[in-house]
């Protein structure tokens, strides 16, 4: 039985579907951060801390989550079902096992259905709380990052191709075309360290002066920082890549045309310009016979107004 599509009856509810609706320009993406059947207390404060730094774009579940499995044929159902339901494009999944401990993965979702995913652990780690600072330096909610990725390896090594592209769509925001300097506080630094390892650290920027208008920058160490070891990862299937790179084609722009929001579609006709001294005139022209019969007619009343008052 399939079920009915349930149209919206109130004007809040079809704006509710607007915003999940495909936008030509997508806005900054969201984040769902997951627990699974067991964590260890390492990788409940990874969560807690990657939470604070998206809070403002992101849900975190606290409930432990028994079946989901993403590398497995159908353990990554649960995922596209909360997915769905927060409406979120990005997926951090916590678990913790004998045989993987520390287990984080990070994945990214199309359409609702997973596009890919990256297994790593989480070695080194070190909190937010644990590092000390001056608190005026503290990144504000929503400020926009520096991602900087450092190592030859980014380059030649698949795995951390991949976890560069995941990395960078986790943390980079919303993508804006002109940024002010002045509200940019933070970075993040991504070290390659070997083909499978990578060391990540969170730091804000403090500007000084230089003596020219660029101002000189300083990184003071926040936290959090770890070292991701690339254990397992899944590459997009080719059909949904090929899906999802798709761009939408722009309307090709039209001459003299241009759109009015109260009178629509306008268009302008440019005619040459007419001579009219070298027309050639006939007396065939149907206005000019009007002409002719109307003042014959003229002259018919006259003559006979000039008969009544003259009888002969």
């Amino acid at each position: 039985m399939v079920a009915a599509i349930r149209v919206p009856k109130t004007k809040r509810a079809r704006r509710e579907l607007l915003k999940h609706a495909p936008k030509l320009v997508e806005t900054g993406k969201k984040t769902l951060i997951l627990h699974g059947t067991k964590t260890s207390a390492v990788l409940n404060s990874v969560l807690s801390d990657i939470y604070h730094l998206k809070r403002d774009n992101a849900v975190k579940y606290t409930k432990k989550n028994d079946n989901i499995r993403p590398f497995e044929s159908g353990g990554e159902s649960s995922l596209e079902f909360f997915s769905l339901k927060t409406d979120c494009s990005l997926i951090v999944y916590g678990s913790h096992s004998k045989k993987r401990p520390n287990n984080l993965i990070l994945g990214r979702t199309y359409d609702h259905h997973i596009y890919d995913l990256v297994e790593v652990g989480v070695e080194n780690y070190k909190s937010m709380e644990s590092y000390v600072y001056d608190k005026k330096l503290a990144p504000k909610l929503g400020s926009k990052p520096f991602v900087a990725f450092i190592g030859e390896h980014f380059e030649s090594s698949e795995e951390l191709k991949h976890l560069k592209e995941v990395l960078l769509d986790l943390f980079r925001g919303e993508v804006v075309e002109n940024l002010n300097l002045a509200g940019v506080d933070r970075i993040y630094v991504c070290t390659a360290i070997s083909p499978t390892t990578v060391y990540m650290m969170h730091c804000a920027l403090r500007l000084k002066r230089s003596g020219t208008p660029i101002p000189r920058m300083e990184l003071v160490e926040v936290g959090p920082s770890m070292d991701l070891v690339v254990r397992r990862h899944r590459l997009p299937v080719e059909s949904l890549k090929k899906e999802a790179m798709k761009t939408a084609e722009h309307a090709k722009k039209m001459k003299n045309v241009t759109k009015d929001p109260v009178q629509g579609k306008l268009g302008k006709v440019y005619m040459p310009d007419q001579q009219v001294g070298k027309l050639a005139l006939s007396n065939d022209i149907k206005g000019l016979k009007r002409e002719r019969r109307e003042a014959k007619k003229n002259k018919n009343k006259e003559d006979s107004k000039k008969q009544k008052v003259n009888p002969e």
